[in-house]
């Protein structure tokens, strides 16, 4: 068994400063609606792995350059983002990725990752550790390898004991259920070896092909609730969003995406959420905070039976104030000539202020 993960007193005050500062955009977030809470940028959409479920991937993407990403991470600065955190694809086949986190701390973000964590090595974890990086999430699907998904306990477990050694960032390993994931058992021995390690845990719901509501059967949904049960405290469990989709239930919500948060695809546009890509897709650079305060205001008809959990919970900040009076269907061709939808499979949770 590995000794769970003690910070060394730079780890502790770098722990202890991003508690501050998570603190302030919190509250920042409740003070004022104009701004993103949280973004979420591809600067690459080439992946090391393939797995079963997962469109948001390619063998054939070159990284966005340095200079382009630089731009764009500025402009989310410009637009008062609290939050960046880089998606993919696999940000770690990203041959700069050190500059981005960098750039992402310059414009005053907090500077997160989701990552296989396939190419993790003490070198690169410290490497991270000195670009400024606050927060990892890995999401590992299962025990032992399969035709669904390589990102396994038994492949990354001393990737998790390295991380545990060396990252003085936040770490979150998030399990799943569902999605065609053979053994949802997998998921609660996951959890209790991330709690081991001294990190947190998640469980996220894969949903079908369109983003949308997939109801677990009755193994998976025990499970399920089973490692809720585990989870430390964390502002990921403040709300009854994940509990619904567990039991086939829509949820009654006012998404923000477009607003509070943006996703930003390899080509630089922003879009709702990775599950309706088009939607508003316009160009990062003419983005306004006009923008902003408009798709605040816009009802989504794909929200009801939504599974993406990061844009629920950063929506949930605003739960209580404000209606949506304007009403758009992404998909239904609404999107006032800023593109056509698209969806595609993709399972995304985010360790939300911790």
């Amino acid at each position: 068994m590995a000794t769970p993960r003690r910070l060394s007193v730079q780890g502790r005050a770098k722990a202890a400063s991003r508690k501050v500062r998570e603190l302030a955009l919190v509250g920042r977030a409740l003070a004022s609606t104009g701004h993103p809470v949280m973004a979420q940028i591809v600067p690459m959409r080439f992946c090391n792995l393939s797995c079963g479920y997962c469109n948001e991937y390619d063998k054939v993407s070159k990284p966005v350059p340095i200079d382009e990403m630089e731009r764009r991470i500025d402009h989310l600065g410009r637009l008062g983002t609290s939050i960046i955190t880089i998606s993919g694809g696999e940000p770690l086949t990203h041959p700069e990725l050190d500059d981005v986190i960098r750039r992402m701390r310059k414009v005053g973000a907090m500077a997160g990752m989701i990552t296989n964590g396939y190419l993790l090595n003490v070198e690169r974890i410290e490497r991270l550790n000195d670009a400024g990086l606050d927060h990892m999430q890995i999401s590992i699907d299962n025990i032992n390898p399969d035709d669904v998904s390589m990102k396994s306990l038994k492949v990354l477990d001393k990737k998790l004991e390295m991380l545990a050694e060396h990252a003085e960032f936040h770490v979150n390993i998030n399990s799943v259920v569902g999605g065609g994931i053979k053994d949802p058992n997998d998921a609660l021995v996951i959890s209790k070896r991330a709690l081991e390690l001294g990190f947190s845990n998640t469980i996220g719901i894969i949903h079908d092909g369109d983003g949308q509501l997939k109801p677990l059967g009755p193994e998976e949904a025990k499970i399920y609730f089973e490692v809720r049960n585990l989870e430390r405290k964390s502002y990921s469990r403040f709300n009854q969003f994940q509990e619904a989709i567990a039991q086939g239930k829509p949820n009654d919500w006012r998404c923000r995406a477009g607003s509070r948060y943006l996703y930003i695809c390899e080509d630089g546009l922003v879009h709702y959420c990775s599950q309706q890509r088009g939607y508003p897709g316009v160009p990062l650079s003419e983005y306004t905070t006009a923008d902003v305060k408009r798709e605040f205001l816009t009802a989504k008809s794909c929200s009801p039976n939504c599974t993406v959990s990061c844009v629920h919970q950063i929506s949930y900040i605003d739960h209580w104030r404000a209606p949506q009076t304007r009403q758009i269907g992404p998909g239904s061709g609404l999107s006032e000539g800023h593109g056509a939808g698209h969806a595609a499979p993709e399972l995304v949770t985010i360790q939300g202020a911790n």
